[in-house]
């Protein structure tokens, strides 16, 4: 079959999404005592924008901020790492933040949310003139933590979805997760089905399809603790998916297993026509796990933007996920060529 998605030219990949600022106190409270508060420029989509403008892709991003000298930082800072910002929308009064624990993961109690009336939640369709930003653009990346804001971004989502398939850009979706912002009256399922439906590259893992498409997964799977389970399951998934969804292409998922002493991580990849599976990596410590499955993503794309096969495709996402855990900021800082001697080390 070949490379399974068919990017027209060598264009832009444009990540839409909210640009957040992530606050990051230490478990034991010594914050409080040092006034020292970490904080990260954050974004699941604005972390794909960057490992991509890192990895020497034409990456651009398009949230909205509002008019400030703090904003305009923001996007100096990120211009400086080679991120093509020249449509970020300037309106609205604040910027999203989001607290969370040292150490922990977005499914945490840790995580609280301060994102209500940010600049970008109160964006609305027809604010966007898609055709203007998607000149060049070869590639559309957005995540379902965008419709998870509320029904007006779910709204602005299909949108872009609508204009991007016109000018047949490459679409990916990431099924990102986040109970805490679905509160608009919608689950996931009756709002997702609608954007997945334009895309050519579905990334995610089998619970997020069950939660977000209806697409079920066997009973007490997560009990079983058995990779041979959860990749026959991943397979069924993605099999489902793409007949479900035609246009699709594509589905990778991915599995981190997060023990006291221990996290394992892995992935696997259907084109339609085969299943892949990558190396299990190990590690007994980490840093920070925001941002991995993000990395993920970013690497995704770098691969099938660069015609890899399949295989290396999933092999250069996984080991980039892998080492973003090490990584104490939201994105990686670690350049390809480096990945790619790892991937072949």
């Amino acid at each position: 079959m070949g490379d399974p998605l068919k990017i027209s030219f060598p264009g832009t990949v444009l990540s839409f999404g909210e640009l957040l600022l992530r606050i990051s106190p230490d478990e034991g409270g010594n914050w409080l005592k040092e006034n020292l508060f970490p904080f990260y420029i954050a974004g699941a989509e604005l972390n794909v924008a960057t490992a991509l403008a890192l990895w020497n892709l034409p990456s651009k991003y398009i949230t909205v901020l509002p008019g400030n000298d703090l904003s305009r930082q923001i996007v100096g800072y990120l211009e400086e790492q080679k991120i093509d910002m020249s449509a970020v929308l300037y309106q609205g009064n604040r910027l999203g933040l989001y607290f969370l624990t040292k150490g922990k993961d977005l499914k945490n109690d840790a995580l609280i949310y301060d994102r209500a009336h940010s600049a970008f939640s109160e964006l609305k369709p027809g604010m966007i003139d898609w055709d203007k930003q998607f000149e060049g653009v070869s590639w559309f990346h957005f995540s379902a933590i965008c419709p998870a804001i509320s029904q007006n971004i779910a709204d602005v989502c299909k949108e872009a979805l609508i204009a991007a398939s016109q000018k047949n850009i490459t679409i990916s979706v990431d099924l990102n997760y986040r109970s805490k912002l679905w509160q608009y009256g919608k689950t996931p399922w009756q709002v997702m089905p609608g954007l997945v439906r334009y895309c050519d590259l579905v990334m995610g893992n089998i619970w997020a399809a069950d939660t977000m498409l209806g697409i079920p997964v066997i009973p007490d799977i997560h009990e079983s603790g058995q990779k041979s389970i959860y990749l026959k399951e991943a397979l069924k998934t993605s099999e489902e998916i793409l007949r479900q969804y035609p246009k699709c292409k594509a589905v990778a998922n991915t599995f981190r297993f997060d023990a006291k002493s221990k996290i394992n991580y892995y992935a696997a990849l259907y084109t339609g026509d085969s299943f892949y599976t990558s190396n299990e990596f190990s590690t007994t410590g980490m840093l920070n796990k925001v941002g991995s499955g993000d990395c993920f993503m970013a690497g995704l794309i770098y691969g099938f933007y660069n015609r890899f096969d399949p295989k290396q495709t999933l092999e250069f996402a996984t080991t980039a996920a892998f080492e973003k855990l090490f990584i104490e900021s939201d994105t990686t800082n670690i350049p390809a060529e480096d990945l790619l001697l790892k991937l072949n080390s």
